[in-house]
């Protein structure tokens, strides 16, 4: 799916009464996920024991 396809179809699925921020919000959240599979998709993504390691130390006094 497109990037334009992608937005199409959220626009679909949000209520009509939704403000321009929250679209936004939405869109920005929509390019974050993609982004984040393509890094994975390349060999760049963190791994989880990586991230478990992250969340030990900012949770551990």
């Amino acid at each position: 799916m497109s990037d334009k396809e992608a937005v199409i179809e959220l626009l679909k699925r949000l209520p009509s009464e939704v403000s321009l921020r929250e679209i936004l919000r939405e869109i920005e959240f929509i390019a974050a996920v993609k982004e984040g599979l393509d890094e994975i998709d390349q060999g760049e993504g963190v791994s989880v024991e990586a991230v478990e390691k992250m969340m030990e130390a900012w949770t551990t006094p």
